[in-house]
């Protein structure tokens, strides 16, 4: 059977040489564009980066912040506890104070003139009267205006308190966002690089094939025609992919360029049949089979151009 390159193009479709080479344009174009996206994934990363490193600054900035403000408002309201003690205490003097005069019964300004025998005596103890009774009220005004002031200034703190903790919480909340953010485009980086490789070792094989393809002889099987390929010896028991056994003389060839069942002649090895198949035998390639290793590998691998028949 004779086939010329271009039949065996049309048979294998796809499989022509400059489809597999627009293919392995089309991977290159893709790995372009992916290579594009993959800078724009890298470079948002490292954006992301800086934006986690400052916002996690700020976070400690509002921490700090927040625990200042709590450690002034616990001061601020064990300040207040104390003037609420000293107010109560303060009270707690005047009644007792009140009580004694009153016991006492001369809490009256008319009783101490009545029972007083000469005047000094008279204003001394009203005199007296009220320097007490003023004494108790300043503390009492005193006592009260601090724990005003404690209040309100205990009210700010925790008002600033509030607003710092929602203000940290805010921020830990976008740091969370900003890492699972760069997560992303890490993954999508990963998923980029692997894509590419991929494409890479598909437009490697696309190219072995184009060049296998092309290579091609523009006629096989033809009575007297010569044909170049490269051959390799090999030494290894069982059957061919043709069901018979090996033995000398059995070739093992790509049957898109010599057909199955093909005789030849192989210079400085014999006569050989196209018997066999490899996966690794693609295009003008043939392996011949030796009884020994040591025969196979003192053939090694050579170019000759063989004659089919």
């Amino acid at each position: 059977m004779v086939l010329s390159a271009s039949q065996l193009a049309a048979a294998s479709g796809a499989d022509s040489p400059s489809r597999l080479r627009e293919r392995a344009n089309e991977l290159r174009a893709q790995n372009g564009s992916l290579s594009a996206q993959g800078r724009a994934a890298w470079l948002s990363s490292v954006s992301l980066g800086t934006r986690i490193e400052q916002t996690q600054a700020a976070l400690v900035r509002w921490q700090a912040q927040t625990e200042a403000i709590a450690a002034q408002r616990a001061q601020a309201e064990e300040s207040l506890r104390g003037a609420r003690r000293t107010l109560a205490v303060s009270q707690q003097g005047l009644a007792d104070r009140l009580r004694v005069l009153y016991e006492r019964g001369d809490t009256d300004p008319m009783s101490i003139l009545v029972g007083s025998k000469s005047m000094d005596e008279a204003i001394s103890g009203l005199e007296n009267l009220h320097r007490i009774a003023g004494q108790d009220r300043r503390v009492i005004d005193q006592a009260r205006a601090a724990r005003r002031r404690l209040i309100a200034a205990t009210r700010r703190l925790a008002a600033r308190e509030a607003a710092a903790r929602q203000a940290e919480e805010a921020t830990a909340a976008s740091v969370a966002a900003l890492e699972a953010a760069r997560r992303e485009r890490t993954a999508m980086l990963a998923s980029l690089t692997a894509r590419q490789q991929s494409n890479s070792a598909e437009i490697s094989a696309l190219e072995s094939r184009a060049l296998a393809a092309a290579a091609v002889p523009t006629r096989v099987g033809g009575s007297g025609q010569n044909v170049t390929v490269t051959a390799t010896g090999y030494s290894l028991p069982g059957h061919t992919a043709t069901g018979v056994a090996v033995a000398y003389g059995i070739v093992a060839v790509d049957p898109a360029v010599i057909p199955l069942g093909t005789r030849m002649t192989i210079p400085g090895y014999g006569a050989g049949i196209a018997a066999d198949t490899g996966g690794a035998i693609v295009g003008p390639r043939i392996d011949l089979w030796f009884p020994t290793t040591a025969a196979a590998l003192a053939w090694g691998t050579r170019t000759v151009t063989i004659s089919l028949h």
